[in-house]
């Protein structure tokens, strides 16, 4: 259920643009303005996203971005994006959209959240990682007493996101809140020892992550070296689809067959491969986003046969007993399984 106990609203809806933000050169925040009576279902918590359907060339894109706002702080829905080179979605949002546009998203979702213990918060953050990690800094800062010590990577000065907003926090909070900001032009890349520095010797906090993969592989490398439970990093990774589908080795073992718009194709199965990915490969284009199960994006209907997710952080029990899978985690385990995409 949603934060409200709502139930779940699947499909997307308009969203009016009220206000474009300048960040940084290449960043902005969009704030959104939710259509009157779906109020409910667009209540979040910090650290989640939207996913938005784009109106970019023949076919829409399905792009996820972050909150920077939080919710009970009496802010409007924000989030903030950063252009990605060559990227499609970010590039038409910063170069198209105005206020007075409108977006279309589904309601909030993931995982990446503050959790109800009561301790410490350490975080990490890289370029526009700050986005959910900034949501959740806000929320533990107004709603709990943790003390939270963050660590924002950037190239240089002029690519710091969000950097204002930071600022106030530490003025409104300066016993709680420690902003170290690190930059590759005069600090260099960071490093592990960085990391440690950061971390300090007591491990007993939760341990926020979010950024580019690289920054996010070292920062977990270095924090698994000197202890630190997995069960403690919380981490956010976005990585965009890769439209190229690789056909797997090894030998066809049954049948998937999909319907998508109205229109039903057959296609084989291979070992260990999920509904999505055996329906890309297959040369169709179903809906999907996050691939990590979490957006509920790409949720079909299996109507004959059967499939096991391997996660399911969207997806409500009843949904589930009504044959619903998240096509991106759904491995079948039965030789023939249809599947229908509604949305």
């Amino acid at each position: 259920m949603s934060p409200g106990g709502t139930p779940p609203l699947r499909g997307f809806h308009p969203l009016s643009v009220l206000d474009v933000v300048r960040e940084t050169a290449d960043a902005r925040s969009f704030v959104l303005s939710v259509p009157a009576g779906l109020e409910p279902h667009f209540a979040y918590r910090a650290g989640q996203y939207l996913t938005f359907r784009l109106p970019v060339g023949p076919e829409p894109v399905l792009r996820c971005y972050s909150m920077s706002s939080a919710p009970g702080l009496g802010e409007p829905l924000r989030t903030t994006v950063k252009r990605v080179p060559g990227g499609v979605g970010s590039g038409w949002l910063l170069d198209h959209v105005q206020p007075g546009d409108v977006l279309e998203a589904t309601v909030p979702a993931g995982t990446f959240l503050l959790p109800d213990e009561p301790w410490p918060v350490v975080a990490f953050a890289a370029g526009s990682g700050i986005t959910p990690v900034l949501s959740i800094v806000k929320a533990a800062l107004a709603t709990t007493t943790r003390p939270v010590r963050l660590l924002y990577a950037n190239r240089d000065r002029a690519s710091v996101i969000l950097g204002a907003a930071l600022d106030a926090l530490v003025a409104a909070h300066p016993e709680r809140l420690t902003v170290a900001h690190h930059l590759d032009d005069t600090d260099g890349l960071v490093t592990a020892d960085d990391v440690v520095a950061h971390l300090g010797a007591d491990h007993r906090g939760h341990v926020l992550l979010c950024g580019p993969t690289p920054f996010m592989d070292l920062v977990e490398a270095s924090l698994g070296a000197v202890g630190v439970a997995p069960d403690r990093i919380l981490s956010e990774r976005f990585v965009q689809p890769d439209p190229a589908v690789v056909a797997p080795a090894g030998p066809v073992t049954g049948t998937v067959v999909v319907t998508i718009g109205g229109r039903t194709h057959e296609l084989p199965h291979h070992p260990g491969e999920t509904i999505l990915e055996t329906a890309r490969r297959g040369g169709l284009n179903p809906p999907f986003s996050c691939q990590a199960g979490n957006c509920g994006t790409c949720m079909a209907r299996v109507t004959e046969g059967a499939a096991t997710m391997r996660v399911n952080e969207a997806l409500y029990p009843d949904e589930v007993a009504d044959g619903y899978v998240l096509t991106c985690q759904g491995v079948p385990t039965t030789r023939l399984v249809r599947a229908t995409y509604e949305a």
